[in-house]
């Protein structure tokens, strides 16, 4: 009963336009006065500082900055250019070049707000310019990004990584088969659409074209390569593979392709100050929140309750997909992970869930909420850049959800799907 009523009192909060952030600090607060009072309040800052200082959130900010220098350095436009030889000639292709140009650029963001906003902002006016209905080209490019919270490396994947206390390279691993074939499914069903609409073909394939446009991104291919080779090979952890990758996007922007220069690299310090504040803060205030929940042993409780309603864990993963899709629409992905993820994982443990497994199928989930409103923050920028109503986005956008959603399914009830690798490197 304690843990609905905190819960309700964190998302009635978020409902009236409190941060969410600022919504678990005040709840708990409130919380923890109320149980051990005014003397507890000096603790709280201690509380505070060590739930931010854990070393693998170090790899967030490093991610997010190695994103935004990419992005200034011409790494994006360069992806879209292979892309485009790759896909152009099949009918809709450029909806196709999107997808496929999200599958490339999620390999070094882990942010699908970044991919959105650095591929739909060229991609989605030439959608439009081709005769693509607005609602269609911002609805494949909102979905092709949500593979970069599937496809490592994943920001969503590190933050559980740290909740759940498991291994962030094997949930890396775990991502890769998913992501593949959700981006094949959006392809499907971008065709599709595509024939439904008589879209156009951009220009006939060429391997000539392939080649020139593939030397061209050779550096943005080798990117990814360099960095998830050091971290799957053990070469690296996560954290030093975010700082390896600064290091390659600054490498590549200077010295390779000269395009990054001091305005842009001082744009994409400032935004990834600014996306890094917004996910420490959450992480902050939410220790405070998990460590109430802790002394009254709410997780415990919880795990108690549902073991005594069922012992099977596929019954139980059906219902934690139903909260974490219900979540997903009011909560941003961090928020999600961070107030849900430390209450269930008892529940998670005691009926036989890999922690690993369990992680995919968080990531997927708040993939899909980043999709649905009314909070859907993917879709709210796609939406923005195609100058289109949310609600006639979604109307489209659900063809494309149905297939996240397929995604979900095989992931859960077919683990083999993400695990299968993880199973095979790492002979679990």
């Amino acid at each position: 009963m304690t843990m609905l009523l905190l819960f309700a009192a964190v998302l009635g909060l978020v409902l009236i336009n409190v941060p969410i952030a600022v919504s678990l600090g005040i709840v708990a607060v409130v919380a923890m006065v109320s149980s051990h009072g005014l003397e507890v309040l000096p603790n709280l800052a201690v509380v505070t500082y060590n739930g931010a200082t854990s070393f693998p959130l170090l790899a967030i900010p490093l991610f997010i900055l190695a994103g935004s220098i990419m992005n200034a350095s011409g790494i994006s436009r360069r992806l879209i250019a292979f892309a485009t030889a790759l896909f152009g000639w099949v009918r809709g292709g450029l909806a196709l070049v999107s997808i496929g140009a999200s599958l490339f650029f999620a390999e070094i963001s882990g942010s699908a707000v970044a991919d959105v906003a650095a591929l739909g902002s060229i991609l989605i006016p030439g959608m439009k310019s081709k005769g693509y209905p607005a609602p269609l080209a911002a609805a494949v490019m909102s979905s092709a990004a949500t593979l970069a919270v599937i496809i490592p490396p994943s920001i969503p994947m590190i933050i559980y990584a740290v909740m759940a206390e498991t291994s962030v390279v094997q949930l890396f691993v775990a991502g890769i088969v998913p992501g593949i074939i959700g981006g094949i499914g959006l392809m499907g069903m971008a065709y599709m659409f595509a024939r439904r609409y008589n879209l156009p073909r951009e220009h006939a394939f060429a391997w000539a074209n392939v080649a020139r446009t593939g030397r061209e991104a050779l550096w943005a291919f080798l990117l990814p390569i360099i960095i998830l080779g050091g971290i799957f090979g053990g070469v690296v952890t996560a954290t030093e593979g975010a700082a390896l990758a600064v290091v390659a996007a600054l490498f590549v922007g200077l010295v390779i392709y000269r395009e990054l220069d001091i305005a842009e690299l001082r744009r994409a310090i400032v935004d990834g100050g600014v996306q890094t504040a917004v996910v420490m803060l959450l992480v902050a205030t939410s220790a405070l929140l998990g460590t109430y929940l802790s002394e009254v042993q709410a997780p415990q409780h919880l795990a108690q309750a549902v073991s005594d309603m069922t012992q099977n864990k596929w019954l139980v993963l059906a219902l934690l997909n139903l909260l974490f899709l219900l979540l997903g629409m009011f909560l941003h992905s961090a928020a999600a992970i961070i107030l849900v993820v430390p209450v269930v994982m008892p529940l998670v443990r005691a009926v036989g869930i890999d922690p690993v497994h369990f992680g995919l199928i968080v990531t997927v989930n708040l993939g899909i909420g980043q999709q649905t409103p009314p909070v859907a923050s993917v879709l709210m920028v796609a939406s923005s850049i195609a100058k289109s109503s949310i609600w006639a986005v979604t109307r489209v956008n659900i063809y494309f959800i149905a297939v996240l959603l397929a995604v979900l399914l095989l992931v859960t009830y077919v683990p083999v799907t993400g695990m299968g690798l993880v199973d095979l490197f790492y002979r679990r």
